[in-house]
């Protein structure tokens, strides 16, 4: 078997939850298809199921087998974990590490916000405009993204590296079904925050 072929399955099974986290979005139609009660249950069994998966299949990406890459200058000094069979270049750990920072950040602040429910089930009940939702309207993708480039550089994944643009792309994509969402759901409440607060990348002022 092409070890290879672990990576390419874990990204098509990232690219096939987004149509499923898109479904878990739509709760006004759910709720008038299976009406209200099973409507909301519904939805949230969509949202855990393609929450989780999305998340999977990306940590699949990162640790899948492929390629390594190196900058260059950086294959002087390195870390050797022989346990996981693995040579870090310390350039790609200084990288790495702030990345993983802020980006771990972002996420952890912008659950502890709206809740770990609301993070799986993709339902919220309130506009949040605080904290890191003052920062950007969506820090758990900002976080994903940032943490995506940090780990690639520290487990030096080449094809991780490759994809970047398309999990971006596909990042947006769930972000703009979101805000379409949000905005049938909240009207005017969430124009405004919309016009005041960037999409993904912050303000710099």
């Amino acid at each position: 078997m092409n070890m290879h072929l672990i990576f390419w399955v874990c990204l098509l099974g990232m690219i096939a939850m987004v149509p499923l986290h898109f479904k878990s979005l739509e709760h006004d139609k759910l709720q008038r298809k299976y009406g209200q009660k099973k409507g909301i249950k519904i939805g949230e069994i969509y949202g855990l199921i393609s929450g989780w998966g999305f998340f999977g299949f990306w940590i699949g990406i990162w640790v899948s087998p492929q390629p390594r890459f190196t900058l260059p200058l950086s294959t002087r000094y390195s870390v050797n974990l022989s346990f996981l069979n693995l040579r870090i270049p310390l350039v790609h750990m200084a990288i790495s590490f702030p990345f993983l920072a802020v980006g771990c950040w972002l996420g952890i602040q912008g659950v502890k916000m709206i809740t770990l429910r609301a993070s799986e089930t993709h339902r919220t009940e309130r506009i949040v405009t605080k904290g890191v939702y003052s920062i950007v309207r969506h820090p758990q993708y900002l976080g994903g993204l940032l943490s995506h480039v940090g780990i690639t550089f520290l487990l030096s994944s080449l094809y991780s590296l490759v994809v970047t643009s398309l999990l971006t792309f596909l990042i947006y994509l769930i972000a703009l079904k979101e805000e379409e969402e949000l905005a049938r759901e909240f009207g005017e409440e969430y124009l405004d925050y919309k016009r005041r607060v960037p999409m993904l990348i912050p303000k710099l002022q």
